[in-house]
C-alpha cells in the first residue's frame, strides 16, 4: 500500500503526523457523539477512527526506525487534538440548558429570548441579599452566543451558566431548517 515510502522515505514522518492528525480528530468527535447519545454517527466516526490509526501504526512498525517518525506520531496526535476541539466548537453539536441569575426584572430578556423562537420559565426568588429571578431556556449550542449577547444587553453584571443536555424531549423550540432549504428561492 505504501511501497512508495521505500524510494521516498523522507514522505513517512509526514504521512505519520497528517494520518494521527485526522485519527485524533475523529475520535475527538466520536466522544462528543458518545456523550451526547448519537449511537449511529459514533460508531461510523470510530470504523474510520480505527481504520487510519490501523494504517499509521503499521506503517510505523514496518519502517519506522528513527525518532523523527516518533515525533511526529506524538505531534500528530497533539495537533489532532486540537484541531478536534476547533472542529467541534464550529459544528456546536448539542443542547443546553441556559440559567440566567438577575436582580433585574427580566420581562425584557424573556421577550428577547422568546422571540428567538425558544420556551423561557422564569421563576422568582430570594438571593444572598434581595430579590432575584431565575431565568431558564433550554437552547441549542450554536445559539448561545447570540443568547450571550442578549444577556450582556439586559444587564452586563447578570451571571449566568450553560450545562449540556443529553436528551430533551417536547418543550419550545425554533423551527428546524433543513440543510436543502437555505438556499432554496422564495425561503
Amino acid at each position: 500500500m505504501f511501497d512508495f515510502l521505500d524510494q521516498y522515505p523522507y514522505l513517512l514522518p509526514v504521512i505519520i503526523f497528517f494520518g494521527r492528525i485526522i485519527d485524533v480528530t475523529l475520535g475527538t468527535l466520536r466522544i462528543i457523539f458518545v456523550s451526547k447519545g448519537e449511537k449511529y454517527k459514533a460508531p461510523i466516526i470510530g470504523f474510520f477512527e480505527v481504520f487510519i490509526w490501523i494504517v499509521i501504526i503499521s506503517q510505523i512498525f514496518s519502517r519506522a526506525n528513527d525518532l523523527l517518525a516518533y515525533i511526529s506520531y506524538a505531534a500528530g496526535y497533539a495537533t489532532g487534538n486540537y484541531v478536534g476541539i476547533i472542529i467541534e466548537s464550529r459544528i456546536a453539536f448539542g443542547v443546553l440548558v441556559c440559567r440566567i441569575y438577575t436582580n433585574k426584572e427580566p420581562s425584557s430578556l424573556v421577550r428577547m429570548i422568546k422571540n428567538r423562537g425558544y420556551g423561557v420559565t422564569v421563576m422568582e426568588g430570594m438571593g444572598s441579599i434581595m430579590k432575584a429571578w431565575v431565568v431558564e431556556a433550554v437552547v441549542e449550542r450554536k445559539a448561545l452566543k447570540e443568547i450571550d449577547q442578549y444577556i450582556t444587553n439586559f444587564d452586563k453584571n447578570t451571571f449566568y451558566t450553560a450545562e449540556d443536555v443529553r436528551i430533551r424531549q417536547k418543550g419550545i423550540f425554533p423551527e428546524p431548517t433543513s440543510f436543502f432549504n437555505r438556499w432554496r428561492p422564495g425561503k
